[in-house]
């Protein structure tokens, strides 16, 4: 009878760390899309006022943009390998 009870409160942690898992998977997402998005807006608004640098700033957005992103893809993959087990 106790075994039986401990394997349901068992199980229901682990749906429960699964959901919150994919709670934190689509928070990354949102979170990394958010900040490129507004890097993007900040990089626009600046080469707005200074047209001449505006290479620099879009190298400068590309290579943030991509930092953002990696760091992102990185962390969803560690969310759905620990989902997976």
């Amino acid at each position: 009878m106790l075994l039986s009870v401990l394997l349901q409160v068992a199980q229901a942690a682990v749906d429960y760390s699964k959901s919150i898992m994919v709670l934190g998977t689509a928070m990354i997402v949102f979170g990394a899309a958010w900040g490129i998005g507004r890097i993007g807006t900040n990089a626009m608004d600046s080469m707005s006022r200074q047209p001449e640098a505006a290479g620099n700033i879009r190298s400068g957005m590309l290579l943030a943009c991509a930092l953002v992103e990696g760091v992102s893809l990185f962390a969803v993959v560690v969310c759905l390998i620990a989902i997976s087990k």
